[in-house]
């Protein structure tokens, strides 16, 4: 039978929110932000741990903050491969100067400039992120002819997915969390999903 995709986002990056910087500050913090692990005291959901013990396949993006966070969801007990397929759509620096805020509302302030097509020095476009969303899903499903797959990425990323694979025909059926830290979705696959994958069985 067909597995299922289950997305989970990481947990919390040992990375302080609490300051006030500039946009231009806030390229160097987000640099620093993509190299951080998950902080000390970070442990995932109990559910979380399950779903991971449940999958056949365990995958992370290629950042440290999902690579620990795959680890700690599998207990460190298995191989987790990790890919610069699955890490989070770009949030550049806008182009506002002086003012300072905080790094959440320069990451609200640069997703908006970036989904509305600002993307310099060679940043991945808006555009060019959801075509890796199609190769990302196009990964996922091949794994799930080995049962679920369990993908440890990101915030954005995942919503992006989210957003495909409900399109595609991929059911929502359970969640845990918005969008938050150690947030999952479980994705059930179209119906005929199965039933192509007897019949292509069969066929070998």
């Amino acid at each position: 039978m067909t597995g299922r995709i289950i997305t989970a986002r990481h947990g919390r990056p040992n990375l302080s929110r609490d300051v006030k910087i500039t946009a231009a500050e806030y390229g160097d913090w987000w640099v620093r932000y993509d190299a951080s692990g998950l902080h000390p005291d970070e442990r995932p959901p109990q559910s979380l741990v399950d779903l991971a013990a449940k999958s056949a396949t365990v995958l992370s993006s290629t950042l440290p903050r999902a690579i620990e966070t795959a680890r700690q969801a599998t207990r460190g007990g298995r191989e987790v491969p990790a890919d610069p397929l699955y890490v989070e759509a770009p949030l550049p620096p806008p182009p506002v100067p002086l003012i300072k805020l905080s790094p959440t509302s320069w990451g609200v302030i640069s997703r908006f400039f970036w989904v509305f097509g600002y993307a310099p020095n060679g940043v991945e476009s808006h555009c060019q992120a959801w075509a890796r969303v199609e190769q990302a899903i196009e990964r996922l499903t091949r794994e799930t002819a080995s049962g679920d797959v369990l993908l440890c990425a990101h915030g954005y990323f995942n919503w992006m997915l989210d957003k495909r694979l409900r399109a595609l025909g991929w059911r929502r059926a359970s969640r845990e969390g918005s969008n938050e830290f150690w947030s999952w979705r479980v994705y059930e696959p179209p119906a005929g999903a199965n039933a192509a994958a007897r019949a292509a069985a069969a066929a070998e």
